[in-house]
Formats: structure tokens, sequence, C-alpha cells
């Protein structure tokens, strides 16, 4: 009995043994899920901890700006062409606008004609009196000399008739006045003549220069006017827009076309001082084009100007003690990006702009 009893209890232990294991096994397998539990939750409070105490960004706005060209023609007319288009690339000295100007054409013409006028005028002095004038004027002066010699002869003849009680003295003063006639006659064809010899005077070429030069001038001054009827493009651009249509009648100063310079874009920041500490020229951040897949882009601070005192003031104080005033930022890329085009967006955040 002493045996069996023995037994038995060795039996009941070993079948307690398996349960004592699972009991030992339990608090290992327990402790897992809590310290999983206790590391997601420590991840959570870190992650909101850094969320609260990180500054909020300041996101700032710009905006992509160029050179704005306004072409206009100095004369009056009516456009004949316009051989671009709006967003059209086009070189420098392209033509932008041609204008129709029958007046001035006309008058082009009627200053050349005067040209040649004065030219032949010139011509006429600078040669000279022609060789038939002058024997025409020889003729006169011989044909007047002779008649002297007869007038001289007469008056004597009447004048001893007339001491000799042969002749009236009505007759005696007839031939002497005929005589002085004579003589005056001899000094003006004279005078023809040598001026036919001598030709020209020097004002009187000086002033046949002078008509000259003055056409050339009026020609000069119709075809700088004429030259302004094609409309050239001063710089290589881009067409922002057409002012005007063919047929449309335009003055001078109007604006034909409005240009961009793609050669001078920048991006442009309106933002109050208290943003602009710290800020100086020649400062480089990067910003994000929206329209160009949100690349970045580096840009330089090339220009920090106020604006004028009614653009976006902001009080201080309730009280308002003082205004915040607004400043105009003007920043260039340091890379040329040939994409991009007036009127895009940009922006970036200012506190991390370093």
């Amino acid at each position: 009995m002493d045996g069996v009893s023995t037994s038995g209890k060795e039996l009941q232990r070993s079948s307690d043994a398996p349960s004592d294991g699972q009991e030992r096994s339990t608090p290992s397998a327990t402790r897992g899920p809590s310290i999983i539990v206790g590391i997601v939750a420590t991840v959570v409070a870190a992650l909101s901890i850094f969320y609260l105490l990180r500054p909020e960004p300041l996101l700032v706005q710009g905006e992509v700006d160029a050179t704005r060209l306004d072409i206009a023609a100095r004369v009056d007319g009516r456009v004949k062409e316009i051989p671009v288009e709006r967003g059209q690339n086009i070189p420098a000295r392209a033509v932008l606008v041609r204008v129709d100007n029958p007046e001035t054409l006309a008058k082009f013409e009627q200053m050349k004609a005067a040209k040649t006028v004065a030219d032949a005028q010139l011509a006429n002095v600078l040669v000279g009196t022609r060789v038939e004038t002058i024997a025409a004027r020889k003729a006169e002066m011989e044909r007047a000399q002779a008649a002297l010699v007869l007038a001289q002869k007469t008056f004597d003849r009447t004048h001893t008739l007339t001491e000799q009680g042969n002749a009236p003295q009505a007759r005696l003063d007839q031939v002497t006045d005929s005589l002085h006639e004579t003589e005056r006659a001899v000094d003006q064809a004279k005078s023809a003549y040598e001026q036919a010899v001598n030709g020209y005077t020097k004002e009187e070429r000086a002033i046949a220069k002078a008509n000259v030069e003055k056409a050339s001038a009026d020609i000069q001054s119709v075809q700088s006017i004429i030259d302004q009827l094609v409309v050239y493009a001063p710089v290589a651009s881009g067409v922002y827009q057409r002012n005007v249509e063919p047929g449309e009648y335009v003055s001078p100063g109007v604006p034909l076309v409005t240009l961009i310079d793609l050669g001078d874009v920048w991006i442009h920041f309106d933002l109050r001082e208290d943003l602009v500490k710290g800020l100086k020229v020649g400062d480089r951040f990067d910003v994000r084009i929206p329209a160009l897949d949100d690349r970045r882009v580096p840009v330089e601070v090339k220009l920090i100007a106020t604006k004028g005192e009614y653009a976006s003031w902001r009080a201080t104080r309730a009280t308002g003690d003082f205004d915040l005033r607004t400043f105009s930022i003007r920043a260039y890329p340091v890379q040329p990006v040939p994409e991009l085009r007036p009127g895009m967006s940009a922006y970036l955040d200012w506190r991390s702009r370093q």
C-alpha cells in the first residue's frame, strides 16, 4: 500500500509540472504588447511636442515681373501692317508696325525737286556768265559808245552855230540833254559788260550754296519722318500686347505694341518692414514657382525700396503709435530661367529662407 501511494504522489507531481511552466511563461508574453504601446505613446508624445513647439511657417508670395516697353510711333498715319503676333519672341530690330502717310511721301518728292532746282542754280552761278551773254553785253557797250560819239559831234556843231547866232538856244539845250543821256547809256552798258565778264559775286555764290544746304536739310527732315513710319523693336523681347490693328489711325506717342524684355526678369515681393529686418542687397534664397512644377529657383536681392505712403500700412499697436510701411523687394534669378514669364507666382517660407 505504501508503494502504491508513493507512486501516486509521484504521478501527481509529474502532472503538475507542465502547469508550472505555463505559469512562468505568461509574464513575458504580456510584457511585449506593453512595451509596444509604450513606444507608440512616446513617439506620439514626441511628435506632438515637436509640432507644438515648431514655429509656424510664414509663407510669402511674390510675382514674376519684367521690363515692359510701350512702343509708340513719332508720326501720325494709318496702320498699314503689324507683322507680329501676341506671345511671339522677336529679335532686336524686328519690324513691329508699318504706318502709311501719303502726305509725307508727297512732301518728300517735293523737297527732292526743290533740291534739284537749288543744285542747278548753284551750278549756274559757279560756271559764270555764258560767252554769248558777254558778247551781247560788249556789243551793247560799243553801240552806246558810238551813239556817244555822234551825240558829242552834234553838240559841238550846235554849240558853234548857237555862238554865231545861226541856231536857237533851245536847239542847243536839246542837244546838250541828248549828250548827257548818251553818256549815261554808255556807263550803263559798260557796267553790264563788266558784270558779265566778272560773273556772279561772292555773296551770290554764298546765297546759292545756302539754298542747296537748305534743300538738303529739308530732305533729311522729311526722310527722318519717313524712317519713323516703320517701327522696330529696340531689343530682343516678347510681344505682350498689340494695342492697335491694321487700318486704325494713330497719332504720335500712342502706344502701338507692348513688349516684354525677357532678358530682364525678376521676382517682386511686397513685405512689411518688420519682415525686411536683416535683409540686405545681395542676399540669396530659393523660391518655388508653382507654374514650373514647384521648381526651386535661387534668386538674389538687388533692390529694397519703400513704397508710397498709401501702400499697405498696419498699426503696430491698438492705439496706433506708429505704422509699419511696405517695402518693395526685387530679386533676380541667379541663373537665367527661360521658362519664367511675367505673372507667374512665387512663394517661400520667409522664416526658413536661409
